[in-house]
């Protein structure tokens, strides 16, 4: 292997943690991938791996190697795209981090039109409800909703989005319709779940924000199982709007308690601190703030 080969496989080292994932990826035995990586580390004269039996870290020298190896692979990975195709087009796959119903419902509609424009890029998901490490999981960008909290990461704020709180006609002709945040007390609330818990739901007063903790027959970690049983009569949901617009519209589902809507909450793109931001990685980043600008429930507000 030359260097530039030796950095990617310690990158693939670094990134899924584990020797005989990264030995895969570059078609080489998992021995031959630590000899690779030993090797390295004697050239540096420097350790860069901590090996337990618990699994892989960096030191302080691997993290600094780590850091400039991405940046001068990606480098060389971009320079030889132009010589190749004669042009500056972006090229190569981006792996994004996003919710099961966002993707599907507010992504994946749009990409035929980002295909169009940059055809030798493709976009690969990894579909989580949680938050995940970018770096350990070799994700280029995250697509977060909501406050963001990790410092190590760079984010750009791309869109908003507003909450809807919804019910079925035939669930409020059955349970009545409530006037009051209080109300919600007597009513079937269905209930997204995090870490285990029910997601409470946040509502404007003239005294500042209050939350309301939701309890019902149904409750889902998943976005779209809520939707279906909102659908299905069983009861309130309070989830981002771009979840219920169509329904909505559509007279399928009826808004509820408008004058106790919180204020708007973000839409970020995420991506490694560590890393320089790559131009295929970009343009998807500027595609999807030019979408999301052009949809009102979506642009930044």
């Amino acid at each position: 292997m030359d260097r530039i080969d030796v950095m990617r496989l310690f990158i693939r080292v670094v990134e899924t943690g584990n020797f005989s994932k990264a030995a895969r990826a570059a078609g080489i035995g998992q021995p031959t991938a630590s000899k690779i990586v030993a090797g390295l580390e004697e050239r540096l004269g420097a350790q860069l791996l901590n090996r337990t039996s618990r699994g892989l870290s960096l030191t302080e020298a691997g993290q600094s190697f780590y850091e400039g190896a991405v940046d001068v692979v990606e480098r060389v990975d971009e320079v030889e795209s132009l010589v190749v195709r004669g042009e500056a087009a972006p090229s190569g796959v981006v792996r994004v981090a996003l919710s099961p119903a966002f993707g599907r419902m507010m992504i994946v509609p749009h990409l035929p039109r980002f295909f169009e424009r940059y055809p030798e890029v493709s976009v690969e998901f990894s579909v989580e409800q949680r938050y995940i490490n970018l770096i350990e999981n070799g994700i280029d960008l995250a697509i977060r909703i909501g406050p963001l909290t990790d410092s190590t990461e760079i984010a750009r704020r791309i869109g908003s989005t507003q909450y809807a709180t919804v019910a079925s006609p035939a669930y409020l002709a059955r349970a009545g319709t409530p006037q009051s945040i209080e109300d919600l007390a007597s009513h079937a609330c269905i209930a997204m779940m995090s870490r285990d818990a029910p997601r409470p739901w946040p509502f404007a007063t003239p005294h500042g924000t209050t939350e309301h903790v939701p309890a019902g027959p149904v409750r889902s970690n998943d976005a779209e199982y809520v939707r279906g049983a909102v659908l299905a009569g069983l009861g309130i949901g309070h989830n981002a709007g771009w979840l219920y617009a169509r329904d909505i519209e559509a007279g399928r589902l009826v808004p509820l308690l408008e004058d106790f809507r919180p204020a708007p909450f973000p839409i970020s793109a995420v991506w490694p601190g560590s890393r320089r931001l790559p131009t295929r990685t970009r343009v998807l980043i500027d595609f999807l703030a030019e979408t999301f600008a052009a949809d009102p429930l979506l642009a930044i507000r």
